[in-house]
């Protein structure tokens, strides 16, 4: 009887552990090639991203720990009819790559310069500014899925694109408009973001970063 009731708890906890890792990927975002860009009507309303309230937001994670961090929207635009935006694009500054939770003088700037591929004999190991100092995000559809808007669209980084999708709260008014998105994932070796992942290297045990990135994307917009 003890044996049938311990393994009976180990497919409980089996069950458990399986559901929760589904969970954790319920915000990954879908990936795919990359696709023709929306285009707009002549009747579309232009509206243009405002950089300085505008930014997105990043969480990157390893075993020992995960750091946060912010980088700007450079510039951007929407073409929005009868209250729906029809196309867009916006344009990621990412020598603005900046670390939120480390102090200056503290590891911060260490942290920032490696990201950027600024560090000497570092230039490739994350986003490598240098030769790609700007990512982009292009529209290609928005749809209705679950009761959540998303929105489709090609993400360029390291000169890589390809179509994601993911969750978003669209907001507009005769003035503006904001988009904001739902926290999501996606896997940086799809964009060639290789260093430190275990599903490109091997013998790196527990010195591993992970290959998802926490993303969530605000852009404020003003009518042009």
């Amino acid at each position: 009887m003890k044996k049938q009731s311990l393994k009976l708890a180990m497919v409980v906890v089996f069950a458990a552990l399986s559901i929760a890792c589904k969970n954790d990927k319920k915000n990954e975002a879908q990936t795919n090639e990359a696709e023709v860009a929306a285009n707009s009507s002549e009747e579309a309303i232009k509206f243009n991203a405002l950089p300085t309230e505008s930014t997105i937001e990043w969480v990157g994670s390893k075993p020992t720990g995960s750091h946060t961090g912010t980088i700007a929207i450079e510039s951007g635009v929407f073409s929005l009819k009868n209250d729906m935006i029809e196309s867009g694009s916006f344009s990621i500054d990412m020598n603005s790559i900046t670390v939120t939770d480390l102090e200056p003088g503290n590891g911060k700037e260490n942290l920032e310069a490696h990201l950027k591929g600024n560090a000497e004999g570092k230039e490739d190991h994350f986003f490598n500014v240098k030769e790609h100092p700007k990512g982009s995000f292009e529209i290609t559809g928005l749809k209705q899925a679950e009761g959540q808007t998303v929105l489709e669209g090609n993400l360029t980084l390291k000169g890589i694109k390809k179509n994601i999708a993911f969750p978003v709260n669209i907001s507009v008014n005769e003035n503006n408009i904001v988009v904001s998105s739902e926290v999501f994932t996606i896997n940086r070796t799809d964009w060639g973001v290789n260093y430190g992942s275990k599903s490109i290297f091997e013998d790196l045990g527990d010195k591993f970063i992970n290959d998802d990135i926490e993303l969530k994307i605000s852009i404020k917009a003003n009518k042009a």
